[in-house]
């Protein structure tokens, strides 16, 4: 009886211990938990009723008091700990040391994420042994982390037939979004693709792209080498609508048009095709002009209006020739400020371009920005007439030659005030939330319209030019495009004589050196 009263504590502390252990392992049996969990809180009250007396003499010991002194210790130490593990873990930070921030999502994907205004759903359907599961769930961490509107489950389709038959999954690694009532898949683990599916679940409506055709065009069907198709597929996958536009045997202008794309025209527009185009710029639309050396003539005249200078050249850049091309593809590594341009450090390639410039006299309203230049390398070639190209300082223009240009078109005043204020019959007709004021116009003007071909869309930063582009039309900041991270090798290349210095300096001199002092200190240890 004497051994139970002095180790009734421990029994007591045995007893809640269990019934902890029982309600974590069995929660659907609380009842065993809170009867071992009752026991033993009255058996450990028990325990200080016998034993008061012997503990109020031990409380005066100074053992007692050193001990409760370090306990007392040990509870803020941990309850620091604790403190700062709760905060760290709603307000945590990731850091990538990788050089090309291979474990980060791209500045693309942050911008998209951010912008959500409505809740994405991510199913992921992936069997236990697929091995791109950790991948996609890595993949979709980095996503939540930048956005609490990213919510992501995984599904087991073995375990779960009720929701493939309901999602209609038929191949093990789909990722299906959901956003309101619009819906996306993939069945990759690619950073891009998933930020494609992200963009279009998350878009209000599909932004159309006209490409025009009729002059000479290269069409976006043509999977050839100077077709445009690789380039129609990479707009779609940002939610975009492409279509073809004969502007010629069109009535009117599409009312859906986003953004209307001149591919290199090989012949005149006709005058009313460009009166059309004139009034829509003039009403807020936005144009891609990529044109080709000696081709279009009557462009000129027209992008004069707009303040941009199309020279009849060519320009020759003697850099390409080094990097495996000829002498008439430009190479671009610098890029004026500009939103298109903003963190894109790519080289972009054109070939056979011609110069595109800011026009002496800027017309009112309007406002240029020079966009690319080549290196000062290359020059404006202008005597397209001689059979051997070379600089001629007193016709041809010295680098660095204006590749790409940008221009922005303020509403003109007529029509603003058309829109802001409207005659004296209509303004009972007009609520005042429908009166908003005309949009600028945009217009981008490349001298080029084979670097977004199939051929050299992939090379170096090409694609992602011409979408950024695109993107800045369109008015999707968000979309503007970043290619995606690579890791560099880290090699060095040494010759033959430095590979054997190499390897005698630390396979044989080296050991060589320790053997030796070693022994040396052994030998004297030996003497002494």
């Amino acid at each position: 009886m004497e051994k139970i009263k002095q180790n009734l504590n421990y029994i007591a502390l045995a007893l809640i211990f269990f019934a902890l252990v029982s309600w974590r392992i069995w929660p659907h049996r609380k009842t065993i938990a809170l009867i071992l969990g009752v026991i033993g809180i009255a058996a450990l009250a028990l325990y200080i009723i016998i034993n008061l007396s012997s503990l109020k003499e031990g409380f005066k010991r100074r053992s007692f008091i050193y001990s409760s002194n370090m306990m007392v210790v040990v509870v803020l130490v941990l309850g620091i700990l604790i403190l700062i593990n709760y905060f760290f873990a709603r307000h945590h930070h990731r850091f990538d040391f990788t050089e090309a921030k291979l474990h980060s999502l791209s500045d693309q994907s942050v911008q998209v994420i951010k912008n959500l205004k409505e809740q994405v759903d991510i199913r992921c359907f992936f069997l236990e042994a697929n091995f791109n599961k950790g991948k996609m769930e890595i993949l979709l961490q980095n996503y939540a982390y930048h956005s609490k509107k990213i919510k992501y489950e995984f599904i087991d389709p073995d375990k779960n037939p009720g929701l493939v038959k309901r999602y209609e999954v038929t191949t093990d690694g789909t990722t299906i979004l959901e956003s309101g009532d619009k819906e996306s898949r993939i069945t990759t683990t690619s950073e891009e693709d998933l930020t494609n599916a992200i963009v279009k679940v998350s878009r209000e409506k599909k932004k159309v792209i006209y490409f025009l055709e009729g002059h000479g065009e290269t069409s976006t069907e043509s999977s050839e080498e100077i077709g445009y198709s690789i380039a129609k597929e990479e707009l779609e996958k940002l939610a975009y609508e492409v279509k073809k536009l004969t502007l010629a045997l069109a009535d009117n202008f599409p009312e859906d048009c986003s953004v209307l794309v001149i591919p290199g025209a090989k012949k005149d527009l006709l005058p009313n095709e460009l009166e059309t185009i004139r009034n829509f710029i003039s009403e807020g639309g936005r144009v891609f002009f990529m044109v080709d050396p000696e081709t279009a003539p009557g462009l000129k005249p027209f992008l004069a209006e707009y303040g941009i200078q199309l020279e009849d050249d060519l320009i020759v850049d003697t850099v390409s020739r080094l990097m495996g091309g000829d002498y008439f593809m430009p190479v671009v590594t610098g890029y004026e400020s500009h939103p298109i341009t903003e963190k894109f450090n790519f080289a972009t390639f054109f070939p056979y371009a011609r110069s595109v410039n800011e026009a002496e006299e800027q017309p009112a309203g309007v406002t240029t920005t020079i966009l690319a230049k080549t290196s000062p390398n290359a020059w404006s070639e202008r005597q397209l007439t001689e059979q051997e190209v070379t600089f001629d300082g007193d016709t041809d223009a010295a680098g660095p030659v204006s590749i790409a240009a940008v221009v922005t078109v303020e509403p003109r005043e007529e029509d603003a005030q058309d829109q802001t204020e409207p005659k004296e019959e209509m303004k009972e007709e007009i609520p005042p939330e429908e009166e908003s004021p005309k949009q600028e116009g945009r217009l981008a003007v490349f001298g080029d319209s084979d670097f977004a071909a199939n051929r050299y869309y992939y090379l170096s930063g090409n694609g992602n030019l011409f979408l950024n582009t695109i993107n800045w039309l369109a008015e999707e900041a968000d979309l503007i495009s970043i290619q995606a991270r690579t890791s560099s090798p880290k090699t060095i290349q040494i010759t033959a004589i430095q590979g054997r210095i190499l390897f005698f300096v630390s396979v044989i001199i080296l050991p060589l050196i320790v053997l030796v002092v070693g022994i040396t200190v052994w030998v004297r240890r030996r003497s002494l």
